[in-house]
């Protein structure tokens, strides 16, 4: 059995929201590494984007070239992870075949986050300022401590000898510290001190 696989492009707004991991079962279910620990956006999305492995995680791959489209037809958690059936697929070799593939699917397809809430692909690229207005940097990433999310801020240090380096704090993303996050302003305000 061979999959009909379709070819298209990457949307815009894409993001990378998991990565197949191997088959499960024998009847061509895929098991996926979600890239979130609340994958609602693997659960909702009717069709996903698939792109090959890179060639240092799966060398000779040739299910495909480029990137693909899949329907599914159900997504759902399985103990630790999540499991997948993509429309057509029934059988374990040609599941197999797929394992290393990243999975997109566009930003504007995920479900609205509650208030509050925030996906991290969101705060990405953000300026932050402390209250005074200080401009403590670029959220460069964000890091999960268990508690709570730490914003990973990258700014520009100077150095004793006048010369110049990227630099990084972190703050943890928590109502004691984030004042607000303004996602049109593309900023978010904290109670952070550049000297911490």
């Amino acid at each position: 059995m061979s999959l009909n696989l379709t070819q298209s492009g990457l949307p815009d707004d894409a993001i990378e929201v998991g990565r197949i991991l191997d088959a499960w079962g024998v009847k061509g279910w895929l098991k996926i590494l979600p890239h979130s620990t609340h994958p609602e956006a693997l659960f909702s999305a009717k069709s996903w984007f698939l792109q090959a492995p890179e060639a240092k995680f799966r060398p000779g791959f040739n299910a495909f070239s480029g990137t693909v489209t899949v329907s599914v037809d159900e997504a759902k958690t399985h103990s630790d992870s999540v499991v997948a059936l993509i429309t057509g697929l029934d059988d374990r070799n040609v599941a197999e075949s797929l394992r290393g593939c990243r999975i997109f699917l566009p930003r504007s397809s995920f479900p609205a986050a509650s208030k509050d809430e925030y996906y991290w692909v969101d705060l990405i690229g953000l300026n932050v300022v402390n209250r005074e207005g200080v401009a403590l940097g670029c959220v460069r990433d964000l890091m999960a401590t268990g508690p709570h999310s730490v914003l990973c801020v990258e700014y520009t240090a100077v150095r004793d000898d006048g010369t110049s380096a990227t630099d990084e704090r972190m703050i943890p993303f928590v109502a004691a510290y984030v004042d607000a996050v303004d996602l049109p302003g593309k900023s978010i305000t904290v109670d952070w001190q550049p000297d911490y």
